[in-house]
């Protein structure tokens, strides 16, 4: 699995195209569209594209106002600022009346990298999965995030998307179809189940491939739609296999393991391991080094595992 692109690159492509197809698809951004990668939209769109400054929160209420006219504004800018900054417009301009605003969120999570703790946004999933209306999703690769935006597109109601700064290897063909609620099976197994999502994806299958030669049998689910879950793949990989272990970059309170854990708690408690940011924040350091040192790591995805299945009951 060569690296290709990193998922808000392929976001900027799919924007462009979504543009070319769609004219009631109009574009915002926090003066950060070269990296965001919406600039891609904009030289293909000028009149459709509006930036509007270093204004996180009048960004989301200038979407709110274009989705009430009946546009489909998808609103750009880092994890950091558009969960964190603008929180209380998304809640109470966007959610609470539950307008048609797409937020697509890039340089998430630790490989921000060199920007360091400030930007590195390691609680956005645990913040928008809160909101009721909102809708959470989390791509693996460019050809999940390509579709995401398309499905983004045509649905009614608020959506966020999880997208970030560092190439990613490939997982999906271009056969793939993202399904909101459903989980992806990429390998099957019988005795742990792994669940990952974004860049964690990717180490969560090489785990499962070192898994087999330690005689572990893991199945390994993409779990790309944070809100809605996929309770059912959930409940029946607990019954499955026995044992489960998240896999996220992202603070272990409130994201994926979270999610997954309120799940199992109240349909299959099984033993459950999380590999994801421990209760604390990142620092200033390369993508590669800051993953080492924080443990979203094949190697820690494989000691989790091992860990989850020696606490199942005999």
């Amino acid at each position: 699995m060569a690296n290709q692109l990193a998922t808000r690159e392929a976001y900027g492509l799919a924007l462009k195209d979504l543009g070319d197809r769609n004219k009631n698809v109009v574009v915002l951004d926090a003066d950060l569209s070269k990296s965001t990668k919406t600039n891609v939209f904009a030289k293909a769109h000028p009149d459709r594209f509006f930036n509007v400054g270093i204004a996180e929160q009048n960004m989301m209420g200038v979407a709110a106002g274009l989705a009430a006219a009946g546009k489909i504004p998808f609103a750009s800018t880092f994890a950091m600022f558009a969960t964190g900054r603008a929180f209380e417009q998304v809640r109470n301009s966007i959610c609470y009346p539950k307008l048609n605003v797409k937020i697509a969120a890039t340089h998430a999570g630790l490989t921000v990298g060199e920007d360091g703790a400030s930007h590195q946004s390691i609680e956005d999933i645990a913040i928008m999965r809160v909101l009721p209306n909102m809708t959470v999703i989390v791509p693996a690769d460019p050809a999940e995030t390509r579709q995401v935006i398309d499905f983004a597109a045509e649905y009614q109601g608020p959506v966020y998307i999880r997208l970030g700064r560092a190439a990613v290897p490939d997982v999906f063909g271009e056969d793939y179809r993202f399904q909101l609620g459903k989980a992806a099976l990429l390998a099957d197994g019988k005795d742990v189940t792994l669940i990952a999502c974004g860049i964690m994806v990717a180490p969560a299958r090489h785990a499962a491939e070192q898994l087999i030669s330690q005689g572990i049998s893991a199945r390994v689910l993409n779990m790309a739609s944070i809100k809605p879950i996929d309770k059912e793949a959930i409940i029946a990989a607990a019954r499955d296999t026995g044992a489960i272990v998240t896999c996220e970059e992202h603070s272990i309170i409130g994201g994926l393991g979270s999610a997954v854990a309120e799940v199992l708690g109240e349909n299959e408690p099984v033993p459950l391991e999380r590999v994801g940011v421990m209760d604390t924040f990142g620092e200033s350091g390369t993508p590669g080094d800051l993953l080492k040192k924080y443990n979203l790591t094949e190697a820690a995805v494989v000691a989790a595992a091992k860990k989850a299945v020696s606490r199942k009951k005999a």
